[in-house]
C-alpha cells in the first residue's frame, strides 16, 4: 500500500504543492525568489505527469476507469495553468527589472491577456476535447455583438495600446495639449491617462481624445526645459549696452542652468522702444515659473541700477518721463541716496536720515574676478551692491560650494557689521562691480534712533545663514545663532537701549 501510494499521481502533486509552499513561505515574497520557485514547481509537475502516463498536450481520455481519467483531466489542467503562471511571473519579472512597472502596467496586462486566454484554449482542447474552431466562430458573433455595444470603451482601449506601444509620453512627463491644457502624467491604464494640472488637480483624459490630439512633451528628449521673456526699454542707451545689461541678469539667476548658456538678443527696435528677447533653460518645466519671477526681478533692479528705462506697451506711445525724473534728480542728484531709495531695508528713513546716511557712504569698485571679501575675513561696513554681478563661495576640504549670487540692490557684510562674525565664503566680482558701503559706526547711528532698522538687518543674517547651512555641512560659520543670542549680540554691539530689544 505504501508503494501504491507512493506512485499515486494525486499523492505526488500533493507533495509537490506542499513542498512549494513551503519554500514560498520560508523564502519570503520576492518577485525573482517567486518566478525561481513557479519555474521549479512547473518543472517537477511535468517530470511527476509524464512519469505517470499522461501527455498533457494530447487530448487522450486517460484510459476507461473513470478515476484514472479525472486525475488525468485535474493535472493536465494544473499543468496548463502552472505554465500560464510561469510564463506570467516571467513577464512581471521583466518589467520590475525595466525598474518601470507603472509605465507598463497596459502593456503588461495585454500579455498577460492574451497567455491566460492561450492558456484556457489549450485546456479546453487537451482536458475536455472540445472543438476550438466550433467556440471561436460561435464566440465570434458573441464579440461582434459585444464590440458594438461597447464601442467607445473599446476605442480607449485600443488607442490605450496604441499609446503605450508609441510611447509619446511616460509617467512623470509634462505635457501640452491642443487648446493649452498642461499636466504631469501620473498614470497610465486600459481606458484613460490621469494628468496633474499646475492647480494640483486630477484630471482624467480618455485615451482616444489624446490619441487624436496633437501634444507636446516639454519632458523629453530630456528634463530640462527652455523659456523665454521679451523685455523693452526706451532708447536712451545704445541696443549693444542695452543687451549686456540683459546679459548680466541672466549671470545673476540662480534658477537656471548654465549649459547650454541662456542668450539676450536684440529682436527689434524702433524710435519707441528696444525689444531684447531673454532665452534660458531650467532644470524642469516646474521650476519654468519660478525662474521667470526671478528674472523679472533681476530686471528690474540692473535696470534702475544702470539707468534704463522700461518701456510701454509696443502699441500704446508713452512719452518719455524725463521732467519727474529730472526734478528727483534735481532734489536728490546724489547716486547713494538714489540707491537708499531703491532698497526697501531703508524705506522707514525720513529724507534728512537718507541724506546723513548717503553723505558718509563710500564707493568701490572691482575688476572682474576680483574678490571683494575673502573666506574668514570680518567685514566692519554694510556693503551694497549697485552694479554688477558677484558670487559668495564657500570652500571646504578643497570642495567649492556657490552660497548666492548678489544683484543690484542686495547687501552683504552684515554678519560682521551684526554680531562680529567672518565671512563665511569669498565673495568674488563675476563682472565689474559697483559697490557702497556703509561704516559700522554709521549704521549704528541710525539704527539707535531706528530699532526697527536692526531688526530687518537680524532677521536677513539669520536667513542668510539659515540658507547656507543648508548648502553646506554645518561648523562655526554656517551655525545659525539662537534668536535670543542673535538679538542680545546685536544690542550689546550697537548699545541699543533695552526698551526697544528686538524680538
Amino acid at each position: 500500500m505504501i508503494q501504491q501510494l507512493l506512485w499515486n499521481p494525486l499523492f505526488q502533486f500533493a507533495v509537490l504543492v506542499l513542498a512549494t509552499v513551503t519554500v514560498r513561505v520560508v523564502l519570503g515574497r520576492n518577485p525573482t525568489i517567486r518566478f525561481i520557485v513557479s519555474v521549479c514547481f512547473f518543472a517537477l509537475l511535468t517530470v511527476t505527469v509524464l512519469s505517470n502516463g499522461i501527455t498533457p498536450y494530447s487530448p487522450d481520455s486517460g484510459g476507461d476507469v473513470l478515476s484514472r481519467r479525472i486525475t488525468a483531466g485535474f493535472l493536465k489542467a494544473v499543468w496548463w495553468i502552472g505554465g500560464a503562471v510561469v510564463l506570467v511571473s516571467s513577464v512581471r519579472l521583466f518589467l520590475i527589472f525595466e525598474n518601470k512597472p507603472r509605465e507598463g502596467r497596459l502593456a503588461q496586462d495585454l500579455v498577460v491577456g492574451v497567455i491566460y486566454l492561450g492558456a484556457g484554449l489549450a485546456l479546453i482542447a487537451n482536458v475536455f476535447s472540445l472543438p476550438i474552431g466550433t467556440l471561436i466562430a460561435t464566440s465570434g458573433a458573441f464579440a461582434i455583438v459585444l464590440g458594438l455595444a461597447l464601442q467607445s470603451t473599446l476605442n480607449d482601449v485600443f488607442s490605450g495600446v496604441a499609446l503605450n506601444l508609441g510611447r509619446p509620453y511616460a509617467v512623470g512627463d509634462w505635457i501640452i495639449l491642443e487648446g493649452g491644457f498642461q499636466g504631469r502624467v501620473v498614470e497610465t491604464n486600459w481606458r484613460s491617462t490621469h494628468l496633474v494640472n499646475g492647480t494640483g488637480d486630477l484630471v482624467v483624459l480618455p485615451n482616444s481624445t489624446l490619441a487624436k490630439s496633437r501634444l507636446v512633451n516639454l519632458t523629453r528628449p530630456d528634463e530640462t526645459h527652455g523659456a523665454s521673456i521679451m523685455v523693452r526699454f526706451l532708447p536712451t542707451r545704445t541696443p549693444a549696452a542695452m543687451e549686456e545689461t540683459m546679459r548680466t541678469v541672466l549671470l545673476s539667476s540662480v534658477s537656471i542652468v548654465k549649459t547650454p548658456p541662456p542668450s539676450a538678443l536684440v529682436v527689434g527696435i524702433d524710435s519707441q522702444a528696444i525689444e531684447i528677447e531673454l532665452s534660458f533653460k531650467v532644470l524642469g518645466f516646474a521650476l519654468a515659473g519660478v525662474a521667470k519671477s526671478e528674472i523679472f526681478d533681476l530686471v528690474y533692479r540692473h535696470a534702475k541700477a544702470t539707468g534704463l528705462k522700461m518701456a510701454g506697451p509696443r502699441d500704446v506711445a508713452v512719452p518719455y518721463p524725463e521732467a519727474a525724473s529730472e526734478s528727483q534728480s534735481a532734489k536728490h542728484p546724489g547716486t547713494p541716496w538714489r540707491l537708499l531709495e531703491s532698497i526697501s531695508l531703508f524705506a522707514t528713513l525720513t529724507d534728512d536720515e537718507k541724506d546723513a546716511l548717503a553723505s558718509s557712504m563710500t564707493r568701490r569698485t572691482y575688476r572682474k574676478n576680483a574678490i571683494i571679501a575673502s573666506q574668514g575675513s570680518k567685514l566692519s561696513s554694510l556693503m551694497i551692491m549697485r552694479t554688477g554681478v558677484a558670487s559668495v563661495e564657500h570652500t571646504e576640504n578643497d570642495v567649492r560650494a556657490e552660497l548666492a549670487r548678489l544683484a543690484p540692490g542686495d547687501l552683504f557684510g552684515e554678519r560682521g557689521v551684526l554680531v562680529d562674525a567672518v565671512e563665511a565664503g569669498d565673495t568674488r566680482a563675476l563682472t565689474f562691480v559697483v559697490i557702497y558701503e556703509i561704516s559700522k559706526e554709521d549704521l549704528a547711528a541710525v539704527m539707535r534712533d531706528r530699532p526697527a532698522l536692526a531688526e530687518e538687518l537680524g532677521v536677513l543674517l539669520a536667513r542668510r545663514m539659515e540658507d547656507e547651512e543648508h548648502l553646506t555641512s554645518a561648523n562655526s560659520l554656517m551655525h545659525v545663532p539662537h534668536p535670543d543670542t542673535l538679538a542680545s549680540r546685536i544690542r550689546r554691539l550697537f548699545e541699543i537701549p533695552r526698551e526697544t530689544e528686538l524680538t
